[in-house]
């Protein structure tokens, strides 16, 4: 099959499309025949290496997979070859007490699925356990289904599973521009909250207000907690949805009103922070780490993707081989939504 793979860390230029072996499936697993597949700033991470963390090279990058089940192994019964499907990210064992209990995404040997051991989509076909297949939603195509397992099931976790939003909160977007934060404005209007997105121009935040945003910050030409305090009336958010990272971590902590939770998911700025513990304890907030949901979620945002009542955000679509196009593009941040590669 054609794959892109990188054989060594580094920048884009190190992403080769190229052959590779066909998968062979074990009897739980599924083919799946890749039609597109979603960019995620872990595949830049991936690509860039990690400290302390070894990838088997060459690897294949991508978590958010759509396709058709090309063959199934023996004992699958769920799944039928040429259905159209979805793929779940995650990959846990199924065994421990954290995934008998409906929480995967705690299971101590959870993987990301294209993440740094396990192959995924960039490429002409994946492997995946059953368990990990789902129906694609009625009525959706390939591009847009591979658009939002990752994002939102990460942004559902964070704002529903872990800060219990709830119709009349304030909920303080960071990075609405993103997939993750696209996602995230969609969610808290479901739930009814009042949300206020950030972004860095005036065209994403625009944007971010035809799907469901109240207002907006543009962080890089107005004082972020100026404007919160200002849209709040000095009170603060009662969430802040955080994945930024690095020096604007310090300035959120006493953005948040008393008993308010900020949840975070990454550090695409910058993974080191510091922050005033006394807005901490003084006024009762919460700091919380979420990584990606569990299965059961993302059978509830399928759901409300077949409801109409959220809605993939894709920017750009690229040819496979235009990979390290699509993750430059990425990292300059020239996008609002989700890039998509098809097959």
């Amino acid at each position: 099959m054609k794959a892109v793979r990188f054989h060594e860390h580094g920048g884009p230029e190190v992403l080769k499309y190229e052959d590779a072996p066909d998968p062979v499936i074990a009897p739980h697993e599924v083919l799946v025949k890749v039609k597109a597949c979603a960019l995620n700033h872990l595949d830049v991470w991936a690509r860039g290496g990690m400290p302390g963390v070894k990838l088997p090279l060459p690897h294949i990058s991508g978590s958010d997979i759509s396709g058709e089940a090309a063959a199934v192994g023996s004992i699958v019964t769920r799944i039928k070859p040429g259905q159209r499907v979805v793929v779940s990210p995650g990959i846990s064992c199924g065994q421990c007490a954290h995934c008998l209990s409906g929480r995967d995404n705690l299971c101590p040997s959870y993987e990301i699925i294209g993440g740094y051991r396990i192959d995924g989509g960039y490429a002409e076909y994946v492997k995946l356990p059953e368990v990990n297949i789902l129906p694609m939603p009625e009525g959706m195509s390939f591009e847009a289904a591979a658009a939002f397992p990752l994002t939102f099931l990460t942004a559902w976790n964070m704002l529903v599973t872990l800060a219990r939003v709830r119709s009349g909160d304030e909920v303080l977007v960071m990075g609405a521009g993103s997939g993750v934060g696209s996602a995230a404005v969609q969610i808290a209007k479901l739930f009814g909250a009042r949300v206020i997105a950030t972004a860095s121009t005036d065209d994403k935040l625009g944007k971010a207000k035809r799907l469901g945003a109240d207002e907006g910050i543009n962080y890089a030409s107005q004082d972020l907690v100026g404007e919160v305090r200002r849209l709040t009336a000095k009170r603060g958010v009662d969430i802040i949805f955080e994945h930024v990272g690095g020096p604007v971590f310090e300035k959120l902590i006493p953005s948040l009103a008393s008993g308010g939770r900020l949840v975070t998911c990454g550090a695409t700025s910058s993974y080191l922070v510091q922050t005033d513990l006394r807005y901490l304890f003084m006024r009762q907030v919460s700091i919380m780490g979420a990584h990606m949901g569990s299965k059961a979620d993302l059978l509830r945002i399928v759901r409300e993707l077949e409801r109409g009542r959220l809605k993939p955000v894709v920017d750009r679509v690229f040819p496979l081989k235009e990979a390290a196009e699509a993750q430059r593009a990425m990292e300059d941040r020239r996008v609002f939504g989700k890039l998509v590669l098809v097959v």
